[in-house]
């Protein structure tokens, strides 16, 4: 693997490492280099948890950030509020919960006000699972990140949140861009 300085022009890996910034042109603009140098490192980062996750606990990412979501909720979370968490279908949610209750680790609970309804949650053994993997994770997401200070971690956390409000307020304009064409075709 080639290292380069800060202002030498050199890639900082070779081709076989190099990922989604391989597609790159010297002359294409700023902002697609930006683009795909974070989602390479997006990229590298989640395969790099996976591969740990597998290699250490036997356990799946999609598993994990379940049990993570149900970490933050104490009191439980409905199937379909776990569903919108996870960013996955019921299908899938259902699927995990029947593997993960299985291996005793969340138990469901029917709502008392809708019995068609369950809210999940851990068990006392799938939260003390969570919490002795959590720490290990987090040390691992620290060593990922080590080749930065912490002002620099800072500074990219500001960086990247003030690209998550932009992108929020164009992903708005255009949900209202199509809510008043739906309207006006409606009328």
């Amino acid at each position: 693997m080639k290292r380069a300085s800060k202002t030498d022009s050199t890639p900082l890996l070779d081709d076989a490492s190099i990922g989604f910034e391989g597609r790159l042109a010297s002359d294409d603009h700023q902002s697609l280099k930006v683009w795909l140098r974070l989602l390479s490192c997006s990229t590298q980062i989640e395969s790099e948890v996976r591969r740990r996750l597998r290699a250490e606990f036997g356990m799946t990412l999609a598993r994990f950030d379940y049990l993570a979501q149900l970490s933050r909720h104490p009191g439980g979370l409905r199937m379909s509020a776990l569903s919108r968490f996870l960013m996955v279908t019921g299908g899938n949610v259902t699927g995990l919960t029947d593997e993960l209750a299985k291996d005793g680790l969340v138990e469901r609970v029917t709502e008392p006000d809708d019995r068609r309804s369950y809210r999940i949650s851990l068990t006392p053994r799938g939260a003390a699972l969570f919490e002795r993997i959590a720490a290990v994770h987090e040390n691992w997401i620290i060593e990922i990140f080590a080749a930065m200070n912490g002002a620099q971690k800072a500074q990219l956390h500001e960086l990247l949140g003030g690209v998550r409000v932009h992108l929020t307020e164009i992903q708005h304009a255009a949900a209202e861009k199509l809510d008043a064409a739906r309207t006006g075709a409606l009328a």
